[in-house]
């Protein structure tokens, strides 16, 4: 979802910035809900646009994620789902390409705001998010990109 100008005489779109040096930096966001169409390569595509990284799929948007670790994932990477908790029961963690348990302070935050939490790959959580957004679930997916 990075930021491109089509011409370099361009306005920059809403929401970009321009660097001394001339990049345009923009906060990964998609404002709507979209299947996941593909992934890999480090990064996902979603609604005919492509973005680099990891991703956290809300019921506010899609959002580029960077967590601190992805190895060791904290409370605080996920802040943005738990302010939107009430709107969310099941979390969809893709872990990459390895299954790994969920921390346990990680886990008892979630559970303390009432969302179910499944840790599994990011091709399995890629492709459950997608039934359950079709079943119009209250579902939230931490997608951690895969190469």
């Amino acid at each position: 979802m990075a930021a491109r100008r089509s011409r370099p005489d361009a306005p920059p779109r809403r929401g970009t910035t321009v660097t001394s040096k001339g990049i345009v930096i923009r906060e990964a966001h998609f404002p709507g809900r979209a299947p996941i169409e593909a992934y890999g390569n480090g990064g996902f595509r979603f609604a005919d646009m492509s973005h680099r990284g990891s991703l956290m799929c809300l019921p506010s948007g899609i959002h580029g994620w960077e967590p601190a670790d992805p190895l060791a994932l904290t409370v605080a990477d996920f802040d943005r789902l738990l302010a939107e908790a009430d709107k969310v029961e099941i979390l969809l963690v893709g872990m990459g390409r390895d299954l790994r348990p969920l921390p346990a302070a990680l886990r008892a935050a979630l559970k303390a705001a009432g969302i179910a939490s499944d840790p599994m790959s990011t091709g399995a959580a890629v492709r459950t998010y997608n039934v359950l957004l079709a079943e119009e679930r209250a579902v939230a997916a931490a997608l951690i990109a895969v190469d």
